[in-house]
């Protein structure tokens, strides 16, 4: 096979990855590879600093690397970092892979993001007893124990395509599969100087420059064929994050997503109450349409989102229903159950933080004692208008009679009834209503203490 052409030695591209392998880290990654390729660099170093993240998103960086013309330099740096979970995955796609002192790599072993079963995964053969040794106690040992019957298939499917999927990139780079396997199904994890001596990794190297130079002149294969890597003295290019790629950073953030919701929700409920405000309606939506689009790429439970939403129409309702607090209580409980359970926490980074939720439940309790308080002072508030506002007021007496007549109330002439005969000016008070009749008394009886 004819060796490709080299790519350009002056200039390598330097992409940082600290933090949670998320869909913005993804994209920001793609999009680097992919202008390392246009520019005919001469590699791409991708430094990792990473706990893990999501599986889509790690599949998603691995397939720019394996179709990239340009060598990746994988490299965990600096000294303290480490590429856990998926970034062991990651580690192991690209062409080179490197360590700083003091830096980790391995337990790489998939959770499920949708709530399945974590029962214990089945072990890995132990190097020493391979499979079909039967040795002194026959032919099952050395296999590890057999699947257990309480064990979920979800739990072993993921696990045997995870195993599957990192001993495929182990043998591709000429690496060592058995530890990857290990590392998926019993989590292990592994110094990067104990990587080295295993196999797991090519480089132990303090710096950039230390490890540019040591790996000139090796050869890798990528897409388009085998490449001599010409990394000594060459410019270095660090490639920051575009707008496009913070933006999603930004809104794929659990607890930005969730705060979007919130305003959301609250913003169409408030529009839909209050016909013709326009603006919480407006802003509402585009909200509620970011919250969504940063949902769709976060480990989500639409359970806790129905939740969330319940919660919300709930507080709002007990404005309209007289419930007594009952419609706010459960919203309130809905609320806080949503919050608890809306991200998947065990996927690491991606989890919504307690002050964050304890904040928001707290707001949604203040909200409701609002409601409750606005109730309530409502309620001891004389009537303004209908039959109730009526009895109770005072007018005056139009024209002398004793039995009916006429009187003056609220600005308006009523037909009244009376047990005391009254004079033509004198202040009177309302005391019941009849259809379109008043019971009137004079107020010199009430000046008197007659009853």
């Amino acid at each position: 096979m004819m060796a490709a052409q080299a790519a350009d030695p002056a200039q390598i591209i330097l992409l940082r990855v600290d933090g949670a392998i998320s869909p913005a880290s993804a994209d920001f990654v793609e999009r680097g590879i992919a202008r390392a390729g246009e520019e005919n660099a001469a590699a791409v170093v991708l430094e990792m600093d990473t706990p893990g993240g999501l599986d889509r998103s790690m599949r998603g960086i691995i397939k720019a690397i394996l179709a990239s013309p340009v060598p990746v330099i994988g490299y965990v740096a600096p000294g303290g970092a480490r590429a856990a979970s998926a970034g062991t995955y990651i580690l192991y796609a690209c062409h080179v892979a490197a360590m700083a002192p003091a830096t980790n790599l391995g337990a790489a072993t998939p959770i499920s993001i949708i709530g399945g079963d974590r029962s214990p995964l089945p072990q890995a053969p132990k190097p020493d007893e391979p499979d079909g040794k039967a040795g002194d106690k026959g032919s099952d040992e050395g296999k590890g124990p057999a699947p257990d019957a309480s064990e979920g298939a979800e739990s072993r499917k993921m696990v045997n395509d995870a195993v599957a999927y990192i001993r495929a990139l182990a043998e591709q780079r000429g690496r060592n599969a058995d530890w990857a396997e290990k590392a998926v199904r019993e989590a292990v994890s592994v110094s990067a100087s104990e990587a080295l001596k295993l196999h797991v990794i090519d480089v132990v190297a303090p710096d950039l420059q230390s490890l540019l130079e040591e790996i000139d002149g090796r050869k890798v294969t990528t897409a388009t064929g085998e490449v001599a890597l010409q990394t000594r003295g060459a410019q270095v290019e660090t490639l920051q994050p575009d707008w496009r790629s913070r933006f999603l950073g930004v809104i794929a953030d659990p607890s930005v997503a969730y705060l979007l919701l919130i305003i959301g929700l609250g913003g169409l409920l408030f529009e839909g109450y209050s016909p013709g405000a326009v603006l919480p309606g407006v802003a509402g939506a585009i909200c509620l349409l970011l919250a969504l689009y940063g949902f769709q790429t976060l480990p989500v439970n639409y359970a806790g989102l129905a939740l969330i939403a319940l919660g919300i129409v709930l507080l709002i309702a007990e404005t309209f229903v007289p419930a007594y607090g009952t419609l706010g209580i459960g919203g309130i409980v809905a609320f806080v159950f949503g919050s608890v359970i809306l991200m998947d926490t065990s996927v690491p980074g991606f989890g919504i933080p307690l002050p964050l939720l304890v904040g928001t439940s707290l707001a949604a309790a203040l909200v409701l004692a609002g409601i409750v308080w606005m109730a309530l002072r409502s309620h001891r508030q004389p009537q303004v208008a209908g039959r109730e506002q009526m009895v109770g007021s005072r007018g005056i007496a139009v024209g002398d009679f004793d039995r009916r007549g006429l009187v003056h109330v609220h600005g308006e002439r009523w037909q009244a009834v009376t047990r005391v005969p009254l004079r033509d000016g004198e202040p009177i008070r309302v005391t019941a209503i009849d259809g379109l009749v008043l019971g009137v008394e004079p107020l010199r009886t009430l000046d008197k203490g007659e009853p």
